[in-house]
């Protein structure tokens, strides 16, 4: 698996990355799966493919994802994306197999931290729920039933691009101002492990990637 390395860059560029990477990996039938890792800056809402868009917020820029969902406030988070071919994904024409298969990745990392994840449940999605978080699927990444890793995926001329969300840590009062409902169902590395500091999570992300 090709690692390309944590960088920070704006939203707009952040999606084009993602965009230009699937669209290059299609061009040159690249077979080898890449994994990228990143952050953003400033903080930015991304709105899912299909979403209306209706969030105008002051100071906060907005971009639309090439993925499906809703919206998501990326602040102090680590996002991760991955293109591969279908082909080389096990069960990857079937999407739930192929999330679960990406996903899996993390859990695998994760456990070698101390953290124990598996895989939330589907439940009935309120239309009230414009934050992405806290809309629960089977594809989500939770510890203990919360939500930690958020994730989506689109699909190209026979590639997967999947990206999402690692929750490092989140300002729950801002959270809820900033959607007008109510945040819970949701935690974060933060939260399950108070001592542990972004960079290192990064870096140890960053070694297991490049052995995987």
């Amino acid at each position: 698996m090709k690692l390309i390395r944590y960088s920070v860059h704006t939203g707009s560029e952040n999606m084009k990355i993602d965009s230009d990477l699937l669209d290059e990996c299609i061009e040159n039938r690249v077979k080898e799966p890449i994994f990228r890792l990143y952050g953003w800056n400033p903080m930015c809402i991304s709105l899912g493919r299909n979403q209306k868009e209706h969030f105008q917020v002051q100071n906060i820029d907005v971009v639309r994802r090439i993925t499906g969902g809703r919206a998501l406030l990326h602040d102090n988070e680590i996002t991760y994306s991955f293109v591969a071919p279908i082909s080389e994904i096990p069960n990857g024409e079937n999407v739930a197999g192929s999330y679960k298969y990406i996903s899996g990745i993390l859990i695998e990392f994760f456990r070698t931290i101390g953290i124990q994840l598996d895989f939330g449940g589907s439940k009935k999605v309120s239309a009230k729920n414009d934050y992405c978080m806290l809309i629960s699927t089977g594809a989500d990444v939770c510890f203990n039933g919360k939500k930690l890793i958020g994730s989506a995926q689109c699909r190209k001329n026979g590639y997967i691009l999947q990206h999402g969300s690692i929750l490092f840590d989140y300002d729950k009062c801002f959270l809820e101002n900033l959607f007008n409902e109510k945040i819970e169902g949701i935690t974060s590395v933060k939260e399950v492990l108070p001592k542990f500091e972004k960079k290192y999570l990064v870096e140890k992300l960053e070694d297991f990637i490049q052995n995987y």
